[in-house]
């Protein structure tokens, strides 16, 4: 329903292609985030010979992108329907919460996989760490209200991971992140020199509306046949 409000939501998984959901494996966030924020970092070798003089870094990767987070844990009872009524304050709702994203999956030997998404945000990666501050407590000491800062690694599957690396060759298949202002042909015109394959590239994202692309979204452009 338009003007509904959507909470930032983590669904687990325990392969690293999205499709097998973890049991009990989805968190809604308590309040949205005031802000979120992207690291990206591109990496180079400072090599240089002995005896000779600097020469410019050269190009090794780029290594995947960060995303950070805080997530409010509060049951002071200020929030509508998140009152204490147990007497353990915030202790179920944080280990919960490290369930689905920090606990060990005994299948994979590694923490669940995790899909972030809200509005525009749509993140797939790996907690990288996390911190629990602890910033009000009951007159027994038990804590009704934490800060929960964590950090999560970008992950790619491996098709389009091998998509981006070859993204100089006109016979592989291209991804790209839409930007504002972006428009499909003229996505697809970078890609192909022609914008008269968008009807192509939309079938190919089964996208619907593809007028109206939001930015932070994921087009793959496939090898297309050119006709003249």
């Amino acid at each position: 329903m338009k003007g509904e409000l959507k909470k930032l939501k983590i669904i687990a998984y325990r392969d690293n292609k999205f499709t097998q959901i973890v049991g009990d494996g989805v968190f809604s966030s308590l309040l949205n985030p005031e802000k979120y924020a992207f690291k990206y970092k591109v990496e180079y070798t400072e090599a240089q010979g002995q005896g000779t003089s600097a020469t410019q870094p050269k190009f090794v990767r780029t290594a995947p992108e960060d995303l950070n987070l805080e997530f409010l844990f509060d049951r002071t009872g200020i929030i509508k329907g998140n009152s204490d009524d147990l007497g353990i304050g915030i202790v179920a709702d944080i280990e919960r919460f490290k369930r689905i994203v920090f606990d060990y999956n005994g299948d994979e030997h590694k923490p669940n996989y995790l899909m972030i998404g809200w509005g525009t945000l749509l993140f797939k990666g790996i907690l990288a760490e996390m911190s629990i501050e602890y910033k009000l407590f009951s007159p027994e000491g038990v804590p009704l209200r934490a800060v929960v800062t964590a950090s999560f690694k970008g992950v790619v599957e491996d098709s389009l991971r091998v998509a981006r690396e070859n993204n100089n060759s006109p016979d592989l298949t291209h991804v790209r992140i839409v930007k504002e202002g972006d428009t499909l042909p003229l996505m697809t015109f970078k890609i192909y020199g022609d914008s008269k394959y968008y009807l192509q590239v939309a079938a190919a994202n089964n996208l619907t509306n593809f007028r109206r692309l939001q930015p932070g979204q994921q087009i793959i452009f496939p090898p297309i046949e050119k006709v003249s």
